[in-house]
């Protein structure tokens, strides 16, 4: 959740780009931000508030020294205050640490600390380590064994950052179970959260894996194990460059993202060759289970359609937070597929962390280099490109293809394969009625509760519809299988409450149909979504967004969304919300 950066400079000040850089995090949503700089002493400049806000009041940017850390933070322990913003330190503020995770046994070590003589500032768990590692320091030990023996105390995730006023020229951290990068340049060396945070200093990265100590100096980087051995790894070349996280003349990020889906569909389905190469490692399976979270489910609830239709094998689906409430039931001949766009959710991760052994494990994810992709059997890279705006838009149907293509080429279904082709298309086609959308968005800028219902494939297009709006507008709204609207929903339906019907043409047309005329019979305002050609439909709706007739119910998914993320844009901005930045919500759930 919270965003991490740091540099080490050859010839420039410090602060200036650790501003531009964590400017380019505030997608992973933050309350406070804060900037430690290190030259003859350790210069600290924080605040709760927005970015701009702080850095107006406090002037960010004028800290002195080549080299730094900086945070952006998501409130977990303790409210957004200054006190509470990182970064934190020890008791003689020698110890500048910043930090993203969880330390699930802070209050156990924060009391023993304080027991012994040392005074917090915060209510946070980070403070902690801070003490912690200045324990290790007044025991003999230096800087570098002082952090690995802080870090053997504590128990949870985090990534890590620390610098010290008497070594000025050092920056050592050290990542579990949350992301972490370093950037090479030329002369200067850098650490993040996320890629675009460096991406306009370079674009040569190293990626971390879990209990991985890095020592950064202004002559270069060494990275060790958890016993102190040092490791060789390699330097990855990013192959997107800065302007792909920039808006590009669009208001928001997230409009910009939904425009660039036929483009991301089009870049995934060149995953073809290496998912049949994949494909030839399952001959054994018998059984697949989906595990992912929030839109990612929704993706795994069309995989869980696709694969039983298509393929005709069984498949589960499991919500990765409550997956191990269902792992005992894992086989070998069990393919398990985890679908998570930044390769390091939390609740994924523990997820995979217990499939693994005791089935296949593939990995869906649009990070390279992330700990999804280096710990699952198998990995199929989604090609979204870097997405910005929280709510996920071009990941999805970047994931929703990966599938596709997953399950034409293990059902050997070309005629599947000639469908996905035409997506891009059809995709474009439905971008041409934005401004219709645009145009109806105003009548239901003051809706309280909304209502998508659908069958079948479209079930999960309504749930996706419905999660879109709840994050962006903060509108209630539900997603519903237009069969279930009897046994209990339809009691909520009054006059004119909005229902979104996913109606597109197919086996599940008709009787959608009849969860329509229910609705309207008891007030509701429909917004119909279906084919352009559907006058049954029409006459239904109050407001109707046609689509091309020629697009399958089978891959309805994939392009039936786009309108409804376009609904939730445009209703977001009627009510004044930035929608790339919705409420206590961020883009990378590292913690559970």
């Amino acid at each position: 959740m919270c965003g991490i950066v740091g540099c080490i400079l050859k010839d420039k000040k410090a602060a200036p780009i650790l501003l531009d850089c964590v400017r380019r995090l505030e997608y992973r949503g933050y309350d406070s931000v804060g900037i430690a700089t290190s030259s003859s002493s350790i210069n600290i400049k924080k605040d709760s508030g927005k970015i701009d806000e702080v850095h107006e009041k406090l002037q960010l940017d004028e800290l002195p020294g080549k080299v730094g850390i900086a945070h952006v933070r998501w409130a977990t322990h303790g409210l957004p205050t200054r006190e509470n913003a990182h970064p934190h330190t020890d008791c003689d503020n020698k110890i500048v640490l910043v930090h993203n995770g969880i330390i699930e046994n802070y209050q156990e070590l924060k009391d023993q600390l304080q027991e012994e003589g040392h005074h917090f500032r915060s209510d946070t768990d980070t403070e902690v380590i801070a003490h912690l590692v200045e324990k290790q320091m007044d025991g003999g030990n230096d800087f570098e064994e002082a952090v690995r023996g802080a870090t053997q105390k504590i128990k949870g995730s985090y990534a890590l950052a620390i610098i010290h006023a008497d070594y000025p020229d050092t920056i050592i951290g050290v990542r579990k179970e949350s992301p972490l990068i370093l950037g090479v340049g030329d002369d200067d060396y850098f650490l993040a959260s996320d890629v675009p945070a460096i991406l306009e200093e370079t674009n040569r990265v190293i990626y971390l894996d879990d209990d991985d100590i890095f020592i950064i100096r202004s002559d270069g980087i060494i990275i060790k194990d958890v016993n102190g051995h040092i490791k060789e790894k390699n330097i990855d070349v990013i192959n997107w460059g800065p302007e792909m996280a920039q808006k590009g003349g669009y208001d928001h990020f997230m409009i910009k993202e939904i425009h660039e889906q036929p483009e991301a569909v089009r870049n995934t389905l060149s995953e073809l060759d290496e998912i049949e190469k994949t494909v030839k490692n399952f001959s054994k399976i018998n059984r697949l289970c989906f595990v992912a979270c929030g839109t990612s489910y929704h993706a795994a609830m069309v995989g869980k359609y696709l694969f039983e239709e298509l393929v005709g094998l069984p498949v589960d689906l499991a919500l990765a937070s409550e997956f191990e409430f269902s792992a005992g039931a894992l086989r070998p001949d069990t393919l398990v597929i985890f679908i998570t766009q930044s390769g390091e959710t939390a609740d994924t991760m523990k997820a995979m962390e217990l499939a693994k052994g005791k089935s296949e494990t593939l990995a869906i994810v649009n990070v390279m280099g992330s700990r999804a992709t280096r710990e699952a059997d198998h990995v199929i890279y989604t090609r979204a490109g870097p997405e910005i705006g929280v709510a996920a838009t071009k990941t999805y149907v970047s994931q929703l293809t990966c599938i596709y293509l997953l399950a034409a080429c293990m059902a050997r279904d070309n005629a599947i394969l000639d469908e996905l082709g035409k997506v891009p298309d059809y995709m474009t086609t439905v971008l041409e009625q934005e401004d219709f959308i645009k145009e109806i968005s105003p009548q239901y800028r003051d809706a309280q509760d909304f209502f998508f219902i659908g069958r079948g494939f479209s079930y999960p297009t309504a749930m996706e519809g419905a999660l879109k709006l709840k994050e962006i507008t903060y509108i209630h709204g539900e997603g519903y299988a237009a069969g279930e609207l009897k046994h209990g929903p339809l009691a909520l339906i009054s006059e004119g409450v909005p229902v979104v019907a996913v109606v597109p043409p197919g086996k599940s047309h008709d009787r959608t149909m009849g969860n329509v005329k229910e609705v309207k019979a008891r007030g509701a305002r429909v917004i119909g979504l279906g084919s352009q050609m559907d006058t049954n439909l029409r006459s239904e709706s109050h407001d109707m967004m046609g689509l091309d007739d020629a697009i399958s119910e089978l891959i309805s998914p994939l392009v039936y969304v786009v309108p409804l993320q376009l609904l939730a844009y445009y209703i977001s901005v009627e009510r004044g919300i930035n929608p790339d930045q919705p409420k206590n919500l961020a883009k990378c759930v590292t913690v559970v």
